[in-house]
């Protein structure tokens, strides 16, 4: 008999993965496949949509006569800021762009003002002025830059619903995308922003995260959900962990803090030190933060490789000394080595000064106080005054670095402090949004492997 499964496609910008679910949503099987990247019209690099779009449903043919498994649901979920022009066919217009391509500063200048300043515009839409990684800013960039293309749009999709539109041919719009530091979301009014409507910008209309529109594909009966942004989808499985409030701090490249329990307004100072917010799925602002974590870290790391010649990857066997932590907190206890003195955020000092240490492991240590220094300022930023927090869930590739956890839980001694390595959080996230629409029943008690940590510094 074929196992049931639910299919989900979870599209990073470096890799493309299909994850597969079954019944009681533990994950059975995973398949990964990196495509090249392709130009845009100004030559600059971007996602190939087409090969994407063709990859997602030859892999639910696949799946659909697959001798093993029982397709039963297909969902989605995708990085923030890409979206999609459609034109009255239904065909995209445009690539996706990458967010890191260059534009002129005097586009979103237009909207900075018109609606009250770039400060006031930025606080009410909880989004830094970041470009192309607005997908606001994408769009009216699109529209100044395209004119010809923008007046044969007739809908704008962000790419989980676009993808989810290619399979079921539904067109909608969801939460979790629009409000993913879009600049199109105004927090104080929990609607569209005033110059999405001035704009008449044509976006179809809302659909429930969780709804899933059932179709025939190949004959077979297949549910589709309408897909989520990646990051508010991994808060989903974690709503009956039983950890209470709490804030998800996602470690890896970046470094993201999740606090799903803060509504309190982004303030001047946290949107000038890397905070921002999401919207989850059930329209409810997750205050965030973020600083480049993994990059910084490794960029050390490197340098520090070097000097000491060893490999770089000798840091994963050194175990956290106490005695090391009380010695290097002695002796730069007014210093920083790594990073520059300073407000945060903070930057890496360009030339280290390594000749301090006895040894890589001494070194070692010493960056990770000052990077889980600087995290703890960064999850700070979300916590409001009247905190009523019970936990702090620790997920990524730095929830497994003993060290950082050892500093950042004996940093709480009033929280529960939790780490997981269950690596698609996201891709369970949707899943579990459209189980009630596939089997009819609540969803089973999610395995995440929180592990609770009892260490301190001392």
């Amino acid at each position: 008999m074929k196992e049931k499964v639910i299919a989900v496609f979870e599209i990073g910008k470096f890799s493309k993965k299909l994850l597969m679910f079954n019944h009681g949503l533990i994950l059975i099987e995973e398949y990964e496949e990196k495509f090249p990247m392709i130009k845009d019209e100004d030559g600059f690099e971007c996602d190939d949509i087409e090969m994407i779009e063709k990859w997602v449903k030859k892999s639910v043919s696949n799946l659909i006569h697959s001798s093993i498994w029982d397709l039963i649901a297909v969902n989605f979920t995708t990085y923030g800021p890409a979206v999609v022009f459609l034109d009255s066919h239904g065909k995209p217009l445009n690539q996706l762009y990458n967010q890191s391509k260059p534009i002129d500063i005097s586009i979103p200048g237009l909207l900075y003002e018109r609606y009250g300043g770039k400060e006031e515009f930025c606080l009410q839409t909880g989004s830094p002025a970041m470009g192309m990684n607005n997908s606001g800013i994408q769009i009216l960039w699109f529209k100044h830059t395209n004119p010809e293309q923008f007046s044969r749009t007739r809908n704008i999709l962000h790419l989980p619903q676009y993808l989810s539109y290619s399979l079921s041919g539904m067109m909608n719009s969801e939460l979790t995308s629009v409000g993913c530091y879009s600049a199109l979301w105004d927090f104080d009014i929990m609607n569209y922003h005033k110059w999405v409507r001035d704009e008449s910008l044509p976006f179809p209309d809302f659909k429930p995260s969780g709804e899933a529109i059932e179709i025939k594909i190949e004959g077979k009966n297949i549910f589709v959900g309408s897909g989520l942004q990646r990051t508010p989808a991994s808060l989903v499985p974690l709503s009956g962990s039983g950890t209470g409030e709490f804030i998800l701090v996602l470690t890896g490249d970046e470094f993201i803090s999740l606090n799903p329990f803060n509504d309190e307004r982004l303030t001047d100072f946290q949107l000038a030190n890397g905070c921002f917010c999401y919207l989850s799925h059930d329209m409810k602002q997750i205050k965030s933060s973020r600083y480049a974590l993994g990059q910084l870290h490794d960029s050390v790391l490197d340098k520090m490789s070097r000097y000491f010649k060893i490999q770089t990857d000798s840091f994963k066997l050194i175990k956290p000394d106490i005695r090391l932590f009380n010695k290097l907190s002695i002796k730069f206890r007014d210093k920083q080595v790594f990073l520059k003195d300073g407000a945060y955020p903070r930057e890496l000092k360009e030339d280290p000064d390594l000749f301090e240490f006895d040894h890589f492991v001494e070194a070692y240590h010493q960056l990770m106080i000052e990077l889980a220094d600087m995290t703890l300022d960064s999850i700070n930023l979300v916590i409001p005054e009247n905190e009523n927090l019970n936990s702090l869930i620790l997920a990524g590739r730095f929830s497994a670095n003993d060290l950082f956890v050892k500093l950042i839980a004996s940093s709480y001694p009033h929280l529960r402090v939790f780490t997981t390595d269950y690596k698609y959080i996201s891709g369970l996230g949707v899943a579990h949004l459209i189980y009630n629409s596939v089997f009819k029943e609540d969803t089973p008690r999610l395995e995440i492997d929180l592990k609770e940590c009892t260490v301190g510094r001392g």
